[in-house]
């Protein structure tokens, strides 16, 4: 799995006041109905490709190309709403944008066995103590992230230190996120 955010030569504090004021309303509200309602065909799909990869060992690759573009979704929302990237995200599965890369390679086969074991025991084994780590991390991720928001404010630059962790963060749980039905590879314990 890849997930670049690219730290930026300059922000801009136009777009950061913006987004801080109206984005809910021009960003968030809208992206976030549009998701959730992909969020819900994606359950259903998921829910159908847990069943394929049971009895074929394959996830269907249309049902993956579809989580995978949700995921990327979410994701360039995500940097914008964290104030990691400037611009406003596109609304399309498939879109490009150079800010954000997210690549997950499509698994020709997976386990089997694993997948019952992470259906039975994740909650044990991935969720408890990835999440705890995670939670716990969250606090300097938004002490980071109130921190660069002044620093955008008054110098345009996001500190590259807190950009590399808070992206990290992301990339942590997004591992996390993937393991479950779309890969067979256990996320590290690690934001590189």
């Amino acid at each position: 799995m890849e997930l670049i955010i690219k730290h930026q030569e300059h922000y801009s504090r136009l777009q950061l006041v913006l987004r801080t004021l109206f984005g809910w309303l021009y960003m968030i509200i809208p992206h976030v109905f549009v998701l959730y309602i992909l969020a819900i065909a994606n359950g259903i799909l998921t829910f159908i490709a847990w069943f394929a990869i049971l009895f074929t060992g394959r996830y269907p690759r249309s049902f993956f190309n579809f989580t995978l573009g949700v995921t990327r979704w979410s994701l360039r929302l995500a940097a914008r709403v964290l104030n990691l990237s400037d611009g406003y995200p596109p609304f399309s599965l498939g879109a490009a944008d150079e800010n954000v890369k997210f690549e997950l390679p499509y698994p020709e086969r997976l386990s089997r066995g694993m997948l019952l074991v992470k259906t039975l025991f994740g909650i044990f084994y991935v969720i408890i103590p990835h999440f705890v780590v995670l939670y716990i991390l969250l606090i300097p991720v938004g002490i980071f992230s109130i921190i660069a928001w002044f620093s955008i404010l008054f110098t345009g630059q996001y500190p590259k230190m807190m950009h590399d962790f808070v992206t990290g963060w992301l990339r942590w749980a997004t591992r996390v996120q993937v393991y479950f039905i779309m890969s067979d590879s256990y996320p590290p314990f690690k934001l590189s």
